[in-house]
């Protein structure tokens, strides 16, 4: 292929493959999604050759898939046009840390570990945690965010500026290093979330935050989920400054005690974190206390050390692998909605009912400080029965929100799981989305055939 032959003749041997192994590797996700392979793979190591890539796809009309870690949970990374996938794994420095600033300078392939390996020197770190060590780049191409968002917020509010190469080679800037703008159009809200469709980044420049004095974690058990969910409403509205509140159902808990070897009570829980100072905690944690006092809570306890806190996270975020532990033979399919606090108790309840209905094996889990919960199904593709109900599940589930103002998607992304519902979510707007999209990629070279249905 000619395109292959122009590649070829400005990147070294080693940094572009057809090798069906790898090929094979950039040709799937995390999700349940079909994998698909694409033509060939590249590796650049900085945005000049980043550019020339996309100047040949966009003069040949190829499509173009850029590439983190593969973490991601609705299929935004394969390309099921075939094509070039761009592998940012090489391009994973740190340029700069400005730590007067509370910034930090990466490139897209720097992994969330990393980063925070390298900012704990200074005393800060990096807030955003989706679980999966991703790479700072899918991050913020899902806008990712998890558990301490309902604290620091999503992805999106941590992008100071971004370094983006449009679809026909054009390399441009989001943003400055400014605290606040209020000049022009927000681009960093626009590029940030835009799953590949848009241009490729090639650096990010990120906020950052100094290390807390003191972090404490305990565990909150309920008699019923109703209970729990209060809870996380009454403690957000005392203005008690909770840094993680994360919901585990019954069901999750004691798939979690199965493969992390806890002994948890299974019941639902809410896994609570707070930071700060020493004094400003103490009274944060009796304010709680007498929160949880008036609500029908069985019991609330702490973890005293850090390795039995790291332990307690640990197991919250290998709920998804608990999961696939405990259910051998079958496929995970990870949901993902967010609704206004007031009715999250609600769809929740409705969640727990229908996994009943269809007869799915699932538990649910949430960043219920934020509205955003998710639901972990178990399910045999090789059994229509199963697919179809696990489908109906997540119709089920999405379609509640919606019709409560809430999204399809909280943190997880559109990719291909969930473009059917993009019409029903932003009405008229989604044309002036794909307005956007073909002003700034006029061939439909960049990660065609996600998030706008009937592309």
């Amino acid at each position: 292929m000619k395109y292959i032959t122009e590649l070829e003749a400005f990147l070294p041997k080693d940094r572009i493959s057809t090798n069906t192994t790898i090929l094979e590797q950039h040709s799937q996700d995390e999700s349940y999604h079909t994998p698909s392979l694409p033509v060939v793979v590249i590796y650049p190591e900085n945005a000049e050759e980043v550019s020339r890539v996309m100047e040949i796809a966009n003069n040949h009309k190829v499509p173009v898939v850029p590439f983190g870690l593969g973490s991601s949970l609705e299929g935004h990374v394969i390309p099921y046009h075939g094509g070039i996938s761009i592998d940012f794994s090489l391009m994973d420095k740190i340029i700069d840390v400005m730590p007067d600033d509370f910034l930090v300078k990466v490139q897209p392939g720097v992994s969330r570990s990393k980063l925070n390996q390298e900012l704990k020197k200074h005393g800060l770190f990096f807030s955003v945690d989706p679980g999966a060590d991703a790479t700072l780049g899918g991050m913020a191409a899902t806008n990712a965010s998890g558990t301490t968002s309902v604290k620091y917020g999503i992805m999106r509010d941590q992008v100071r500026d971004l370094e983006v190469v449009l679809a026909d080679g054009t390399i441009m800037h989001t943003g400055n290093l400014a605290a606040k703008s209020s000049s022009g159009y927000n681009l960093n809200g626009l590029f940030t979330g835009s799953e590949g469709t848009l241009g490729c980044f090639t650096e990010l420049t990120l906020r950052v935050y100094g290390i807390p004095e003191m972090i404490l974690a305990g565990r909150a058990t309920f008699h019923t989920i109703d209970s729990a969910v209060d809870a996380v409403v009454n403690i957000l509205s005392a203005g008690i400054q909770v840094a993680r509140i994360e919901l585990v159902d019954e069901d999750s808990i004691k798939q979690v005690n199965k493969y992390s070897e806890t002994n948890y009570a299974e019941m639902p829980t809410l896994f609570i974190e707070f930071r700060g100072n020493e004094a400003g905690l103490m009274q944060d944690i009796e304010f709680t206390k007498e929160i949880l006092a008036d609500l029908n809570h069985d019991t609330f306890e702490f973890e005293k050390d850090t390795q039995a806190q790291n332990k307690l996270w640990e197991a919250r975020h290998t709920v998804a692998y608990a999961y696939k532990h405990g259910f051998p033979g079958k496929q995970l399919m990870t949901t993902d909605v967010c609704l206004p606090l007031s009715e999250l108790a609600g769809a929740i309840k409705s969640a727990k009912q229908a996994l009943k209905e269809y007869n799915l094996d699932g538990g649910i889990v949430g960043h219920v400080g934020d509205g955003n919960y998710h639901t972990t199904l178990m399910f045999d593709t090789e059994n229509p029965v199963e697919v179809e109900n696990a489908e109906k599940y997540n119709k089920h589930i999405v379609e509640y929100a919606l019709n409560r103002g809430g999204s399809c998607t909280g943190e997880h992304g559109v990719g291909i799981g969930k473009m059917k519902y993009q019409a029903e979510e932003h009405g008229k707007a989604l044309q002036a989305m794909k307005a956007i999209k073909l002003s700034l990629d006029p061939n439909n070279i960049l990660n065609p055939g996600k998030i706008f249905p009937n592309e």
